[in-house]
């Protein structure tokens, strides 16, 4: 779609790596000029956004903002969508300005992108709200709503076959999920996934939710339970890979701890229905977990290394030191702490504590750019790349 800006930008990628700064410009096939940043990434700080270069981490702007900020990618090569106390807005990561599209939410939630879709979820009203990704860089896309039955931290991801996958609770408990066809008629539903939280996406479009007790598996129109060893055995957060039919996702144990610090990270396989766990001898956060280019699993750890899992063999097989010292998570989720976002073979980590970012080759394995910021950054997204 954006074969004649990805050439331009090529063509000046060798300023940016030179200069870090220039005047040059891009134009689009949309007409919108942009300076010389590769795939930009973007940074949220107590005030603001970052955005860098994605090769050189060279700052190219910000933007003041107040409050505690979420950043997604919005789907398409040039937007990422910006959770606010008031609703998802719409940044242009090329052009380092809010675009003035925005959607109004109660508490907005997840965004997820999917099969050339982005959908948001308001936890606040439980409405979804969907729409093509492309269609983004024209303004205000046109949307299509669906409305939950009631209000919850939910979640929700439109198929290739326009099926849409939605979880099912309320502000006091979350149950399970349903799937609807495209005509958003009920086709399948499960209620055995307390707690239900999170989505990942796998390979041959099988997608994964979260429970308490383990996780909930849907493809080919049905729902299939994988039930955790333990009482209380919590998968929340994961990661998935087109390249893969194993989902990478985190496991807790302890429903009573104030704050549980895991060493192990679950892997739940969409073609058996199985689930196994790599120890990694070291705690991890919710921020920790990506996935390479090939599908294999990356979790950052407070020991500072980006650990590679081999999600078939259920195995570490190496490690990449990142960060220079060890970390330990803070109480408040919305704190600052050591995150990981993964873009094609490129690793990104935030280290709060030093005021830096770091891109990481994952196929050399090693860190080839640091940045110091001005302030401690926290949450790192990006565009999603060409």
């Amino acid at each position: 779609m954006m074969r004649s800006r990805k050439a331009a930008l090529v063509a000046v990628a060798a300023v940016v790596a030179l200069s870090a700064c220039g005047t040059d410009t891009a134009t689009d096939e949309h007409g919108h000029e942009h300076g010389p940043g590769i795939d930009p990434i973007a940074l949220t700080y107590d005030g603001g956004i970052y955005v860098l270069d994605g090769a050189t981490l060279a700052q190219e702007g910000e933007v003041k903002l107040d409050g505690f900020n979420r950043l997604n990618p919005a789907g398409d090569d040039d937007h990422v969508m910006v959770s606010t106390a008031d609703g998802f807005r719409v940044f242009n990561a090329f052009d380092r300005d809010f675009t003035g599209t925005d959607f109004p939410a109660n508490k907005p939630g997840h965004v997820v992108r999917h099969a050339g879709k982005t959908i948001l979820f308001a936890d606040g009203t439980g409405e979804v709200t969907i729409f093509e990704s492309d269609a983004l860089s024209d303004g205000a896309p046109k949307t299509e709503t669906y409305q939950a039955a009631a209000p919850h931290h939910g979640v929700a991801i439109e198929l290739a076959n326009d099926q849409l996958v939605v979880t099912l609770g309320t502000e006091d408990k979350r149950v399970g999920a349903l799937a609807l066809d495209a005509d958003r008629t009920e086709i399948a539903r499960n209620e055995d996934c307390p707690g239900v939280h999170g989505e990942a996406t796998a390979q041959d479009e099988a997608v994964v939710i979260g429970c308490q007790t383990g996780a909930l598996i849907y493809r080919d129109g049905t729902f299939t339970k994988v039930q955790s060893p333990d009482a209380y055995g919590r998968i929340g957060n994961m990661s998935g890979s087109a390249a893969s039919p194993i989902v990478l996702g985190d496991y807790k144990v302890d429903k009573d701890a104030e704050l549980e610090r895991p060493q192990r990270v679950s892997l739940v396989n969409t073609a058996d229905g199985t689930l196994r766990f790599v120890d990694l001898g070291t705690s991890y956060t919710f921020r920790s977990l990506g996935r390479g280019p090939a599908g294999e699993a990356l979790v950052l750890g407070t020991d500072g290394k980006i650990h590679v899992i081999d999600p078939v063999a259920g195995a570490v097989t190496s490690t990449i030191p990142v960060l220079a010292n060890s970390w330990e998570e803070p109480l408040d989720w919305q704190d600052p702490r050591p995150a990981l976002f993964v873009r094609d073979g490129f690793a990104y980590v935030t280290d709060p504590g030093a005021k830096q970012v770091h891109r990481v080759d994952l196929t050399e394995g090693k860190v080839t750019a640091t940045a110091t910021l001005a302030s401690a950054p926290n949450e790192i997204s990006g565009v999603a790349g060409h």
